[in-house]
Order: structure tokens, then C-alpha cells, then sequence
């Protein structure tokens, strides 16, 4: 056994699953990159909390399989461990990201400034409904090979699923440090949010099936749509 004396933290920070070392009162002593970027969904406390009811009875660490979701992050373990009463760790695991089984079918991808074409379809639907609505673009993110047809259809079932919300808030960012994998090369991820008060979800099975098949994963709650899109370039 090798007992040369190694700095592991590089690779702890390069680690896209998200580990966190608590004090015993609950005070962050290190996290990884990605952990920073989880605790923009999550507060302090509440992963404090369940690394604490995941704990083993004794020194030493337990995995437990279970499923978490914090917005665009989704897990399906942890491992929580201690070798002392002043330190606890706790570890997640990314849940596998949903492939669709439909192929890309390049001749239908355009290159395709996605800010313009979202102010398009917002206009559209401005036409039909009087709704106070607020979007928040980053008119840095890059064009990208997209099918603008299916696309725009699928933002106008979402759109009008929030069509007697009182106010709809629009968000366009760049996920930093994720990405899918698309032909077997990783791709960014560009997240269209869109929040309401709340939304109508007739239209549900057509916006998973459309999304699915544009390789968009899907993110439906009461008051919540998200589209997270990935940026296919070449």
C-alpha cells in the first residue's frame, strides 16, 4: 500500500457530486464546487438536517439509496460519515439523467439565437393574454443548434399553461457546471424557468412528450416549468 502523503481536496473540488463537511453545530467547514451551486436551492439547515438523520449510529459512514430533487438537481443516494463527535460529511449522488430514445434528427436542427426566439413566442402569446410577465435573459448565452419548429411549439403549450396567472416570471441562464450528454459528447445546459402563482396541467403529457422528443429534460411542479436545453453547437 502506497502511504505517500496525498492532497485529495483537487479532486473533491472537481467532483460533480456535491459533498459538504458540517461542523457538529452545523456550520460549513468545506464544500465542493457543485455543492455551492446546490445551495443556491437548498438552505444550509435543511442538508445539516439530513445528513444528520442519514448518520450512522457509530464512527465510521452509511449510503443510504433515496430520492432527492433540488430543482434542476436530482440524487438517488447519500453517504453521510464521521470518524469523530466534531465533524459530519455528507455526500450525493447524481440520479442518471433520462435519455430519449429518439434520435436527433440533425437535418431539422437550425442554428438559432434562443433569446430572439423566446421574445418571439412571448410576443405571440402577449397577443391573447394581458398577463404581467418579467423575463430575465443572459443575451450572452451563444447560438445553438436547435429544431425551431418543435421548440416553438413546445414554449407555446408552456406559456399557456400560465395563461390566468396574475404574474409570470421568465428566467434564461446558462447552468454552470452541468451538462448532458447527447451522442456520447457532453453538452451545456441552457434552463428556460418559468413561475407563476400557479398553472393550468392539461397539457402536461404533451409537453413530456415533445420535450422528450426535442432531448429537453423536464421539470413540472404546481407552480413551476422548467426546460433544461441542451446546447448542441456542432
Amino acid at each position: 500500500m502506497n502511504t505517500i502523503s496525498i492532497d485529495f481536496q483537487k479532486f473533491i473540488d472537481w467532483d460533480n457530486s456535491p459533498f459538504i463537511l458540517f461542523s457538529a453545530q452545523g456550520k460549513i467547514l468545506y464544500l465542493n464546487n457543485t455543492a455551492e451551486i446546490l445551495f443556491g436551492y437548498v438552505s444550509k439547515k435543511e442538508l445539516y438536517d439530513l445528513a444528520l438523520a442519514y448518520a450512522p449510529k457509530s464512527f465510521g459512514h452509511k449510503t443510504t439509496t433515496l430520492a432527492l430533487n433540488y430543482d434542476s438537481f436530482s440524487f438517488y443516494a447519500i453517504t453521510v460519515g464521521y470518524e469523530d463527535e466534531e465533524q459530519i460529511s455528507i455526500r450525493f449522488y447524481n440520479a442518471p439523467r433520462t435519455k430519449s430514445a429518439t434520435p436527433i434528427e440533425q437535418d431539422k436542427l437550425v442554428t438559432t439565437d434562443i433569446n430572439l426566439l423566446l421574445e418571439a413566442n412571448i410576443t405571440l402569446f402577449k397577443t391573447k393574454n394581458n398577463n404581467t410577465l418579467r423575463l430575465l435573459a443572459d443575451p450572452d448565452i451563444p447560438s445553438f443548434k436547435i429544431d425551431q419548429n418543435r421548440f416553438s411549439k413546445l414554449l407555446r403549450k408552456t406559456l399557456d399553461t400560465f395563461r390566468s396567472s396574475d404574474s409570470i416570471h421568465i428566467t434564461l441562464k446558462l447552468l454552470v457546471g452541468e451538462h448532458v450528454i447527447i451522442s456520447g459528447k457532453k453538452k451545456p445546459i441552457v434552463q428556460l424557468s418559468i413561475e407563476a402563482n400557479g398553472r393550468y396541467n392539461e397539457s402536461d403529457e404533451e409537453i413530456r412528450t415533445l420535450a422528450t422528443q426535442s432531448h429537453i429534460t423536464l421539470l413540472l411542479k404546481e407552480r413551476t416549468i422548467k426546460l433544461e436545453i441542451p446546447l448542441i453547437q456542432d
